[in-house]
């Protein structure tokens, strides 16, 4: 197949690019900055129609990654990035004549504050959802998912917490702050929360390619399977990275206080221009939820229809990060 990646900089897209190129498909990248690809690579942004008909034409599929992912920014700029780059991937697509689009999503999209404890995945709302994220992907995937048709398979999928060795998103973020000895555990850390190490999630989104039409129309969470207790994930985690493991801890009810605060305080920074505008919070209500209630799911509907499993469990991933030090 000749296959459009977007948003291949990062590490999940990186990892699709060179897995489904090492199969022997031909394929395209395309990201806002050059990253030194191997593939076939184009620059410019998924929000802008010109570069993103001229990447897919010629395509038999799309898989569509690139989004802004952050806790804070300007409304507008996720809606342009998540929802506006959607639509035009999605016009782009249909106008070439692609076959299969399979975009990537969030559990996210389906998350109020409270617990997921072994659901599936639920619909995704823009209106529940929390964060400007959240709600934007949600937006994103509904658009998506309404696509699909005739001429057109999609399949949305959810990857949960992708991480692996190289990530600078979650385990970068997770390093970092623990060796500054600002990394608390939120209430006692015994919820349960399930991740994805990067090559199962890769795995996950080439079966979704393969199985296009039994996975059609569906949004699917993608984890390991293997929930762990929050507060000894982050333990394991920072063991692996060679940093101390978190020992401060903060009441969950504390945290939201603190993190709505802070979200105060970063859009005032973002408001005044004699302030100096804070791109990364310490916390957020978002990140307070996060880390203190529990987020698992059951995995039989997703394996059933893409007839996936992970090769890669968390302990050998954690020994992998290891092993990258």
């Amino acid at each position: 197949m000749r296959v459009l990646v977007t948003g291949a900089s990062g590490l999940l897209g990186r990892t699709v690019a060179d897995l489904l190129a090492s199969r022997g498909e031909e394929v395209t990248v395309l990201q806002r900055r050059p990253a030194g690809s191997r593939h076939r690579e184009l620059l410019g942004d998924v929000s802008d129609p010109e570069v993103v008909r001229a990447a897919t034409g010629g395509q038999d599929a799309v898989v569509h990654l690139a989004a802004k992912v952050d806790v804070v920014g300007a409304w507008a700029d996720f809606s342009r990035s998540n929802i506006e780059g959607t639509r035009q991937v999605v016009a782009a697509a249909r106008c070439a004549g692609v076959e299969r689009l399979v975009h990537i999503s969030s559990p996210s999209v389906a998350h109020s504050g409270r617990s997921l404890t072994g659901v599936g995945a639920g619909p995704a709302d823009p209106e529940q959802a929390r964060g400007r994220y959240a709600r934007s992907k949600a937006a994103a995937e509904l658009l998506a998912l309404a696509a699909d048709g005739p001429d057109l398979t999609v399949t949305a999928l959810r990857p949960h917490l992708v991480w692996g060795p190289g990530d600078t998103q979650l385990i970068g973020r997770i390093l970092q702050r623990a060796r500054a000895g600002r990394l608390p555990l939120l209430g006692r850390g015994t919820a349960l929360v399930d991740t994805t190490y990067v090559s199962n999630a890769a795995d996950a989104i080439l079966a979704a390619l393969d199985r296009a039409e039994q996975a059609r129309g569906q949004a699917l969470v993608v984890t390991n399977g293997e929930p762990r207790p929050i507060g000894e994930l982050i333990a394991d985690i920072c063991r692996a990275g060679g940093a101390p493991a978190p020992r401060l801890r903060v009441p969950a009810s504390l945290a939201w206080v603190v993190g709505a605060a802070v979200e105060g305080a970063v859009a005032v920074s973002a408001r005044v221009p004699a302030l100096p505008e804070i791109t990364e919070p310490p916390l957020t209500r978002f990140l307070a939820e996060q880390l203190s209630t529990a987020h698992w799911f059951d995995q039989r509907r997703t394996r059933e229809v893409l007839d996936w499993r992970p090769r890669v469990s968390l302990q050998e991933g954690l020994a992998a990060l290891r092993r990258s030090r």
